[in-house]
């Protein structure tokens, strides 16, 4: 948990009459100013070396541990080569995305040739081991990539089939190996999820007809990546239903942020502000933000929707750039992996005119500085929140535990890292008086 900051006594050669003393240096616990490009830039490589090794694609042969190859024949002898993370989770399709970001602003062919090899990877290997399965060689979900075969969640395909199309969109991944699997999760998504009766995706866990703001992510941008890949506007028209049907049952117009949960039939709603869900949902935002055309009828609906979430989010930043597990509640711990996202869509937003540059690029910097904190020499991103739940009582969010292996800090922190350095390399973030400002380059 986080203490209050206590106020600090500068003990200075000189008195008021002979030194200026606004001017001395406080003793910041997270750094205070803009980091250079190249330190952002070995950030992420350090993260970026940390899990290429960590998330090899490659099969094997049970039986004798060597790489096994023929990609037209899979049984229960093959297995997936082990490491610490999934390269078809959720989490991935995040990191997915955040590793083509960094390769589009960087020129660093690394981070998107990881993205190419392992999404060719699975699109090669998809066919055998949905064949093997329908001939009964292996059985249940716990097989390679087995979730994708048959979802049973949003989270087992929405965040990376969003991914996958971005990578085929951009020509780093092969389209044709690809394309059967994103038809297959859309499908999932449109067709098979369940629904309230007036279409908004919903959960039967942990109580019957439950919303969860983490959905947005898990639906929306597949939807609306849909829409440009096929050209058809019932999936654009579903990803912003989505949108706006989330929108009034669970954000807080006078906190400015949003709920975690909503059941329906639930009278009171308790409102407990969990911070990474708050930035699935400005994610979502973003990506809509990202391809709605400029004449869209609801872009200004997600536009205002956007600048009122951000607004809202700024004032609960913390004094060490963090922002809290509960946003609204400071006794709960600095989370690391909504910091980073809430980094990513803010600086996204200042890059793309969305935002008022002056009035948000310290808060940036500010974010972004505290984040690389939670980097350790390995490349791991500590202080992110497991996997999570929804709760009606404070103690449950407070408690969560955090872990170096969570896989939801990874993809935001490098995301983010991407659009810092985009925004540091088109203005001038500097000190004046003490304190950080904007400048147009």
């Amino acid at each position: 948990m986080s203490l209050p900051a206590a106020a600090q006594y500068v003990d200075g050669k000189g008195t008021d009459a002979t030194s200026p003393l606004h001017l001395q240096k406080p003793d910041y616990e997270t750094p205070y100013g803009t980091p250079k490009q190249e330190e952002v830039k070995a950030v992420l490589d350090r993260i970026f070396t940390y899990l290429d090794g960590e998330t090899p694609a490659m099969m094997i042969d049970k039986k004798t541990g060597k790489e096994y190859t023929n990609t037209k024949s899979f049984d229960s002898n093959v297995q997936l080569k082990m490491g610490a993370y999934r390269l078809n989770s959720y989490e991935w399709g995040v990191t997915y995305g955040a590793m083509m970001r960094v390769a589009e602003v960087t020129g660093d062919k690394r981070y998107s040739d990881y993205v190419t090899k392992r999404f060719n990877f699975i699109g090669a290997w998809m066919p055998a081991i949905k064949k093997a399965k329908e001939d009964g060689k292996i059985t249940g979900r716990d097989v390679p990539f087995g979730a994708f075969i048959t979802p049973h969640a949003l989270d087992d395909c929405g965040a990376i089939c969003a991914a996958m199309i971005k990578a085929v969109r951009t020509k780093n991944a092969d389209g044709a190996s690809l394309k059967p699997w994103i038809e297959h999760f859309a499908d999932f998504i449109t067709n098979k999820e369940h629904r309230l009766s007036d279409g908004t995706l919903a959960r039967h866990r942990p109580l019957e007809n439950a919303m969860w703001l983490d959905d947005l992510y898990m639906a929306v941008p597949a939807l609306a990546q849909m829409g440009v890949y096929t050209g058809d506007q019932k999936y654009t028209n579903d990803a912003i239903k989505q949108f706006k049907q989330f929108v009034p049952r669970m954000f807080n117009t006078q906190k400015g942020i949003y709920m975690h949960g909503w059941i329906e039939g639930m009278d009171p709603h308790p409102q407990f502000h969990w911070a990474r869900a708050n930035g699935w949902a400005l994610l979502t935002a973003t990506e809509l933000l990202d391809v709605l055309p400029a004449n869209h009828p609801d872009r200004q609906f997600v536009l205002d929707q956007y600048r009122a979430h951000v607004k809202g989010l700024a004032s609960y930043q913390a004094g060490t750039g963090f922002w809290h597990q509960l946003l609204d509640r400071d006794d709960s711990y600095l989370e690391t992996s909504a910091t980073a996202i809430y980094a990513y869509c803010i600086a996204r937003g200042i890059n793309n005119g969305w935002l008022d540059a002056q009035a948000y690029s310290p808060m940036v910097m500010l974010a972004w500085n505290a984040v690389t904190t939670k980097i350790n020499a390995k490349g791991e991103v500590e202080g992110t929140c497991v996997g999570t739940g929804m709760g009606f009582d404070p103690a449950f969010y407070y408690y969560r535990p955090v872990n170096n292996y969570a896989a939801h800090g990874y993809g935001p922190v490098i995301m983010a890292g991407a659009e810092v350095l985009q925004l540091i390399k088109t203005s001038d973030i500097k000190l004046n008086d003490s304190a950080l400002q904007y400048y147009k380059k």
